[in-house]
């Protein structure tokens, strides 16, 4: 049996699948959780790695490994290969003000036409920004820039801080793929090059990005021989591991929200709802976000003492629309829409409205429509949709799934449950090793067909104009 390892390493745990090449298979897994935060040690990425990979029986057996990793995430190197400060992760707002002067500097059009996207606090081009203005000594240090998943694959490859890796730190040797690069805010999807203007403009200076590896092709071997792959960002890897082709649209609810095509023409859009990122294959994935999604849930379940089983059955006790009780779930801010100082509200309180079951259905409504406000700017760019794949964390319950059907107007299926970022990064291992795609199957589950309540979008859009 041939073996290949996918790894997402995601903000909150790193998760290790090791797949049969010929099947597709689970042979076996391992999981390490990474430090809560908005900007974390990529040390401990590493370190997490390390504790899955021997969690999952070790990669003995295995030929090929890929690396799939949150976006965005900023981590900045010195020329001895050391990490000059902690990564500040993609659900770190306090860049929001670099964005606003980058856009004014260089005009949103101008980033649309280079880049496919207006950049927001997340984007990696504002955070180097924010570090050149206020930590301007650690900015001056910085050699070269990459992402987890680039961090991560160059660690694997053996490279590193000098004194702590076997081939030392020789930043050239950086790799990445066009779906993570497509994240930063200064690569070019259309052409599959970098805009070291952006990049001067962010940091004042060009500095080493990782080296754009293709799909199917390898960034090099471990000192012990594992053939290593490009890699990609954590929407791509999914978005590979489901298998999509274009009229998939994945709604995925984890701790952030995202909506997300695969499309074969770059996706534009000069309004920055929607940003014009790369899949893992030579496509493009045209994806909304929000930061608030499955910790919407979380929070109200402990705000009304109950486990998600009984969340559940209190939302789906309450009436579509909840009585016109409307939870707007801004609770860290916003990035779609782009509002990275905001607060969260409840809307439409009245004495009969107020009850446990509607609030728990009303945090559920509210999460979904920032959702489908997304997959609204997805279709008026002229995505095309045949059925919407509802994934991640929050998807699995009865309730977000019932709930769920009054919202999106289209065939809603849910995938089996799975690790499909890291299935996508275990596929990515294998096309390398193989040369040929492989083609391993999935199983959905199809939910009865919609049944839309348009008055839940109504009030929702009523209460964020408010």
């Amino acid at each position: 049996m041939r073996l290949v390892a996918g790894v997402d390493s995601s903000t909150q745990s790193c998760k290790v699948l090791i797949r049969d090449l010929a099947t597709g298979q689970i042979v076996r897994q391992g999981s390490a959780k990474h430090p809560d935060g908005s900007e974390v040690d990529p040390n401990a990425w590493w370190s997490a790695l390390q504790e899955a990979i021997a969690a999952a029986g070790g990669l003995d057996g295995v030929e090929a490994i890929s690396v799939a990793a949150q976006q965005h995430g900023m981590v900045a190197l010195d020329a001895d290969g050391n990490v000059i400060r902690k990564a500040l992760l993609w659900n770190d707002t306090r860049s929001a003000g670099a964005a606003t002067d980058l856009i004014a500097e260089i005009g949103a059009d101008k980033f649309v036409k280079l880049t496919g996207s207006v950049p927001v606090a997340s984007f990696t081009i504002t955070k180097l920004r924010w570090l050149r203005d206020n930590e301007s000594e650690n900015a001056a240090k910085v050699a070269a820039v990459a992402l987890p998943h680039d961090w991560l694959s160059w660690r694997l490859l053996g490279y590193g801080p000098t004194g702590e890796s076997k081939l030392g730190p020789v930043l050239d040797a950086l790799t990445t793929d066009a779906s993570d690069a497509s994240g930063t805010g200064y690569f070019n999807s259309a052409t599959g090059e970098y805009e070291y203007e952006l990049l001067e403009a962010a940091l004042g200076r060009r500095a080493i990005l990782p080296r754009i590896i293709a799909a199917g092709e390898s960034a090099g071997k471990t000192p012990d021989g594992i053939l290593v792959a490009g890699g990609a960002g954590d929407n791509a890897g999914a978005a590979l591991g489901l298998q999509m082709i274009p009229g998939d649209v994945v709604v995925s609810i984890g701790t952030s929200g995202t909506v997300f095509a695969v499309t074969d023409e770059v996706i534009n859009d000069s309004n920055g709802v929607v940003a014009g990122f790369s899949d893992a294959t030579g496509n493009y994935l045209p994806i909304a976000v929000t930061l608030n999604a499955a910790r919407v849930l979380a929070n109200t379940a402990e705000l009304l003492c109950v486990d998600f089983d009984e969340f559940a059955k209190l939302a789906l006790s309450a009436v579509p629309g909840s009585d016109g009780l409307t939870l707007v779930p801004y609770y860290e801010g916003e990035r779609t829409p782009n509002l990275p100082n905001a607060k969260a509200s409840l809307h439409g309180m009245t004495l009969s409205s107020t009850t446990r079951p509607n609030l728990a259905r009303a945090s559920i409504e509210g999460m979904l429509c920032g959702l489908a406000d997304g997959l609204d700017a997805l279709v008026a760019l002229g995505v095309q949709v045949h059925r919407v794949l509802l994934i991640g964390g929050g998807a699995q319950s009865a309730a977000v799934q019932e709930v769920a059907r009054t919202i999106f107007n289209y065939s809603i299926e849910v995938p089996a449950i799975s690790e499909y970022v890291a299935e996508g990064a275990a596929i990515q291992a294998a096309w390398t090793l193989s040369g040929n795609r492989p083609d391993w199957k999935i199983k959905t589950t199809k939910l009865a067909p919609a049944e839309v309540v348009p008055e839940i979008r109504i009030n929702y859009a009523a209460a964020c104009a408010k």
